[in-house]
């Protein structure tokens, strides 16, 4: 059984931080690459943040760029996000995403709040 365990959202000040985290069972981790997407109230959901399989490429959305940085660990079956100098704009559901490298399997992470409010 696929199942994704999110954790790390909460309650943060502006310019605070967070650190995401995104534990995967039930699949081949290193086969897949890994994303971070978010969808605020009345929007759509969008990208934050991808890395690949083997964490050779990774791709920012422009509005993370230099405040977020995504990584992953294999032996661990988890990908993360930390998150520094977070703006209220930053609030939304965060989810993470797997793709499979070979193959069109995707699965989706069940989202974690981040809110960024004094």
């Amino acid at each position: 059984q696929v199942q994704f365990v999110e954790s790390g959202g909460g309650l943060v000040q502006p310019g605070g931080s967070l650190r995401l985290s995104c534990a995967a069972f039930g699949i081949t981790f290193s086969g897949y690459a890994m994303g971070w997407y978010r969808q605020a109230p009345g929007k759509e959901r969008e990208l934050v943040a991808r890395i690949t399989s083997g964490g050779g490429r990774i791709n920012y959305a422009d509005f993370v760029k230099g405040r977020f940085t995504i990584s992953r660990d294999n032996a661990k079956n988890t990908v993360y996000l930390q998150m520094n100098s977070l703006k209220p704009e930053d609030t939304a559901v965060y989810y993470c995403r797997a793709d499979q490298n070979v193959g069109v399997r995707s699965y989706w992470g069940q989202g974690t709040q981040v809110t960024v409010s004094s």
